[in-house]
């Protein structure tokens, strides 16, 4: 059984978390290939070492003194060498990073040094080799990920490599400065090592048991999923589900090596299984509940829409010239509905107007806002029937108005709009329904 393992930042906060780790790792002779995250919060009122590597670099930038900033950053990194009594130092390593700052290496530079220094100590602490990302995750010109010139030299380096730690989050453009992937990019790292020396499972440790069925600060102590696709993971994360990095989801899927989510804390907990299929049915007609406020639609109308060729073309292109990304577009024959982030609508709603009228020429337009979108998605919905009236039963119930359906052609997932104000006793009743009445 050969295994990737990935930690993240909670995980790796102090020299006890540290340790924690050594003995999951060596409790497993499978557990050979680690990526680590930068130290994370020790406790609720203190700071990621990433976020005060950011705040460091703005220093250097301004031409500021951030030594003191710095200082304290390796104070967090003594600590944890302290603590695991290691004969080891990073002193030549600091050095090396303020001199970089001085001359203005970059803020993914900077932001990159969190995952170094710690897969520095994590080599140290195993007795692993250290490999530095740098050298075997590449990126391209366009700052854009090379997948299939990565995979390459990830596996040629560590088919010479028994064990290894291989530090996550960045890698390297081919002038060789540091190019990081977006914050929980560690997780994709993961990913990628385990597609490189094709891993019978990546394990990602983080702080929860795997993911839950709904928001735990909406519903109290949620049911946790055993089993779930790509695909559902997909849907959920979409929708606000932040367990795991999205992306990282691509690599692995490639191999069909399952993932498995894991807590440093309680590791005697199954987790969650991310497969690419199964056969198991799952505890609950539904998978996961997942959503995300904030979002706003604007109504058309036009006598005949439907035998008008390009109408919908004419209304979608207003919103791409501006550059604003659409949710959701469900139409009836003479309407369609264009949901889109708040955000981003908000500074150019009246550009957009005017351009739908001038190229569609709608009979009636309206703005509406503070809504929020729900996703319910599971793979066995489309084999139990009922589902959707289920659904909107127990929302009628709980006296929540819906604004919007659209059920994707897989059934896979039914996303509901509803307005702001309803969001947290919409997804309240879902669940209900589900998972603790089961009606």
């Amino acid at each position: 059984m050969k295994k990737v393992v990935k930690f993240g930042g909670s995980s790796l906060a102090s020299a006890k978390q540290f340790e924690k780790v050594g003995n999951i790792i060596r409790s497993d002779e499978g557990r050979r290939y680690v990526i680590p995250s930068a130290p994370g919060k020790r406790n609720s009122g203190d700071r990621k070492v990433t976020d005060m590597l950011y705040a460091c670099y703005a220093l250097a930038e301004e031409g500021k003194d951030f030594r003191g900033k710095l200082a304290e950053i390796k104070a967090r990194y003594d600590e944890i060498i302290t603590g695991l009594s290691l004969d080891f130092s990073l002193t030549e390593d600091f050095k090396e990073i303020e001199e970089k700052f001085k001359n203005k290496a970059g803020k993914d530079y900077a932001a990159s040094r969190g995952e170094y220094l710690n897969g520095k100590i994590m080599a140290q602490y195993l007795g692993y080799t250290f490999v530095d990302s740098a050298s075997v995750v590449c990126f391209d010109k366009k700052g854009e990920f090379d997948a299939e010139k990565t995979n390459e030299k990830m596996s040629a380096k560590l088919s010479k490599t028994e064990r290894a730690v291989i530090p996550g989050f960045f890698g390297a453009m081919p002038d060789g400065s540091i190019k990081t992937f977006s914050r929980g990019g560690s997780d994709i790292t993961g990913s990628i090592v385990a597609r490189a020396v094709k891993a019978d499972v990546y394990e990602n440790w983080t702080d929860v048991s795997g993911f839950m069925i709904a928001d735990p600060r909406i519903i109290n102590k949620p049911q946790s999923i055993e089993i779930i696709t790509y695909t559902e993971l997909r849907e959920l994360a979409y929708m606000g589900a932040s367990v795991l990095h999205e992306d990282s989801i691509f690599p692995v899927r490639k191999e069909g090596i399952p993932i498995n989510i894991r807590n440093t804390n309680k590791p005697e907990d199954e987790g969650t299984w991310i497969v690419e299929s199964t056969a198991r049915k799952s505890k609950y007609t539904i998978t996961g509940i997942a959503g995300k406020k904030g979002f706003c639609c604007v109504n058309i109308s036009k006598d005949m829409m439907n035998s008008e060729i390009g109408f919908v073309r004419k209304v979608l292109q207003s919103f791409e010239d501006h550059d604003i990304s659409i949710e959701h577009v469900p139409s009836g024959i003479d309407t369609m509905t264009v949901f889109v982030h708040e955000d981003d609508f908000i500074s150019k709603e009246q550009a957009v107007v005017s351009e739908i009228h001038r190229l569609a020429k709608p009979d009636m337009l309206e703005i509406e806002s503070d809504l929020g979108l729900i996703a319910v998605v599971g793979r066995g919905m489309k084999s139990t029937r009922g589902t959707a009236g289920r659904i909107f039963s127990a929302l009628a119930h709980a006296n929540v108005n819906v604004r919007m359906i659209d059920q994707g052609s897989s059934e896979l997932n039914i996303i509901i709009g509803v307005e702001n104000r309803d969001f947290e006793k919409a997804i309240s009743a879902i669940y209900d329904i589900f998972v603790e009445t089961q009606l």
